[in-house]
């Protein structure tokens, strides 16, 4: 061996035989098409923005030249303390709404069923902004240099830009295993990068620079569902919050100023590399800020001073790893593209690990294609590479939002910009949430769920003091909306979409079909099935005999629908909708399958379980074959025969693409 190179083989781990690196290519490296969403522009709208995130930290991506906005979110900034979720008073409430169903009189119980609404959900915050300024020169940068792009195969967004004759790059991307947001700025010429950072929020916030290289941004949550402008004194004490930036310069060039106590000054460095961390108090849904003992100033000096010893290639490296190990599971070639977009295929780690940065953007005439302009092409090229871009980005989305020890999924993942987020920010129940991770298991994401399950625990826990006051029931029910603190109550206003106790119900249906990917029986003997005897409990106890000897549900809703009643009135409550019994049957067959892996047939739940099922009321078919939602004489709210379930696919699809091309330029 004296004339050859020794050559370090690594042992395959199991990501290695799902990387794309083990498929086989074709000749012409079709199977290699580059995964990469495009823009030729900076951001005009949050939604143009590039989303990253590491399941606890996101920030949107504007790219603007002589002004940079990274957008920042942490996934435990709500407003709001733990509440209490039951009503002493909706006993007599449900015994009137029962009544009245049970007269025909829909439209009246549909209004005396707002006296079993609740306080509204609490609401999804968010962290504040980094903000670069470059000087004056940068907004004479040439337009056609531009290209901003997030490479969905490495989980990091670039953006790249000319003023004059040096060429400016910038690199972006949230590492889940050291929780840092990192971006690195760097020139093609020494010394020719200078700008100002310094954070800012909307919320409450106090920022300030410590020492030469970092500045600390201190704030707190709303203690109650109002936005900070109104905050009063008297407010109880929210979730407390801490963002620390931490910059660094190149060694050989460059100096550091302190301007105004808050921002910082880089002038002449030859790169810059920022890396953003935060921590807060919250310590679970069931503890009050107050009483929190976390100190979120000491969290993050610590989660700092646990990567001071890691260069930028380190834990670019590490992300690398850790991401692709789940990104790289699954490919998809739906058939040959008809117009290539990439001639250039996923690259190696060596690639990566190079510092030209002309390997990241190096890319056929085609790639200069923006996304928005693929997007609207595909009305009469409908290129199949783009379909498989949206797929993956899907997935992309899910590992950025959602990862074991993160909150759940909200309703935007965890991006967000307001204080006020359109319906809250908050988990909706009644398809949201579910739709949120119904990708997991078929795009091999299954760890991506756990935050899920433990969510659900959470909700049992809510949930049964629900239960027992509320309807005066065993076991636990959660209904159309929730939050951070787990409410499991009924959300306020009215009844056609805040009361629907089957929110609860819906989610145990992830936990049998986790088992039924995954066959962990363990998963199954200590999460699943103990959460899908509650969930069975609740619902023996919710359901009543009614018509012809059958189990009803009463009150009954099909969430945020509505029908025209057999007197021609509007109304939305009734008995027994095809939702409500498509979903406890679910449930029940879930429950009795999982009795029998574990051997707990016998068990007292299980056999009640079994001598209802035969006394569940059928799906009705109307005379056109369509399934019916509501009962007969019912029509929906438009005067068709209902539909509800091809509906709910159509809205699945619709939230589904509007969702995951959320960020491409142009679609709003």
């Amino acid at each position: 061996m004296e004339d050859e190179e020794w050559v370090l083989v690594r042992r395959t781990t199991e990501k290695d035989w799902w990387s794309s690196s083990f498929m086989d290519d074709d000749d012409n490296g079709e199977n290699s098409r580059s995964l990469k969403i495009t823009f030729n522009g900076p951001a005009k709208h949050w939604t143009d923005a590039i989303p990253i995130g590491n399941g606890r930290l996101g920030a949107m991506i504007w790219g603007g030249v002589a002004l940079e906005t990274l957008q920042l979110n942490e996934d435990t900034l709500w407003t709001g303390t733990p509440g209490n979720y039951t009503n002493p008073h909706a006993p007599e409430a449900l015994s009137v709404v029962r009544k009245l169903v049970d007269n025909g009189q829909y439209a009246e119980a549909t209004t005396a069923a707002e006296k079993l609404s609740h306080d509204p959900s609490d609401v999804y915050q968010l962290l504040g902004d980094i903000k670069l300024e470059f000087d004056s020169s940068h907004l004479k940068y040439v337009e056609k240099s531009y290209h901003r792009e997030l490479d969905l195969d490495t989980a990091t967004a670039r953006v790249k830009y000319s003023v004059g004759d040096v060429e400016y790059t910038r690199e972006y991307f949230a590492s889940n295993p050291n929780q840092v947001i990192a971006t690195k700025i760097s020139g093609s010429k020494s010394g020719s990068v200078s700008f100002t950072v310094y954070l800012d929020s909307k919320m409450h916030h106090y920022s300030y620079v410590k020492g030469e290289n970092q500045i600390i941004m201190e704030g707190s949550c709303p203690g109650k569902r109002i936005p900070p402008k109104l905050n009063a004194d008297g407010n109880p004490k929210g979730i407390q919050f801490t963002a620390i930036l931490n910059l660094q310069i190149s060694n050989s060039r460059g100096v550091v100023h302190v301007l105004d106590g808050r921002k910082l000054k880089v002038e002449g460095s030859d790169w810059a590399i920022l890396l953003l961390v935060s921590s807060s108090s919250f310590d679970g849904p069931f503890t009050k800020p107050i009483d929190s003992k976390k100190d979120p100033t000491s969290d993050s000096l610590s989660a700092l001073k646990s990567i001071n010893n890691l260069s930028y290639t380190d834990l670019y490296a590490r992300h690398l790893d850790d991401y692709q190990s789940l990104f790289h599971r699954v490919s998809l070639q739906l058939s040959k593209s008809s117009k290539r977009v990439s001639g250039n295929g996923p690259l190696h780690m060596k690639k990566h690990m190079a510092n030209n940065n002309d390997l990241f953007f190096k890319r056929s005439e085609d790639d200069t294609v923006s996304t928005a302009e693929r997007v609207k092409s595909f009305k009469t090229d409908e290129d199949p590479s783009l379909v498989e871009l949206l797929f993956q980005y899907g997935r992309y989305l899910l590992i950025s939002c959602s990862r074991p020890g993160t909150q759940v999924a909200n309703l935007q993942g965890i991006w967000n910009k307001d204080i006020e987020p359109p319906w809250d920010g908050a988990q909706h129940l009644n398809i949201n949430l579910q739709m949120n991770y119904w990708p997991a298991l078929p795009c091999n994401l299954k760890e991506c769920q756990d935050p899920l399950f433990e969510y659900i625990s959470s909700l049992s826990i809510n949930g049964s003091k629900t239960a027992k006051v509320n309807y005066e029931a065993k076991g636990w029910v959660a209904h159309q909306v929730s939050d951070i603190w787990a409410k499991t109550s009924p959300d306020r206003g009215q009844a056609v979409w805040a009361l629907w106790p089957m929110g609860g119900a819906w989610l145990c249906t992830h936990l049998w079909e986790h088992y039924t990917y995954t066959m962990d029986k363990d998963f199954l003997k200590n999460k699943a099935y103990p959460l899908l005897e509650g969930c069975s409990l609740f619902l023996l106890d919710w359901l009543i005999e009614g018509r012809g000897g059958y189990l009803e549900t009463n009150p009954s809703t099909s969430p945020e629908h509505m029908f025209i009643d057999p007197d021609g009135k509007p109304a939305s409550v009734s008995y027994s909708s095809t939702m409500d019994m498509s979903i406890i049957k679910e449930v029940f067959s879930a429950i009795i399958s999982a009795a029998e892996i574990l051997g707990k047939n016998e068990d007292g739940i299980v056999q009640k379980v079994r001598e209802a099922q035969p006394r569940l009321l059928p799906t009705r078919i109307a005379r056109d074959g369509s399934i019916m939602e509501w009962v007969s004489g019912m029509v929906n709210y438009f005067g068709f025969s209902d539909r509800l379930w091809i509906l709910k696919i159509q809205r699945f699809i619709i939230d589904t693409y509007h969702t995951s091309l959320a960020c491409f330029q142009g679609i709003q």
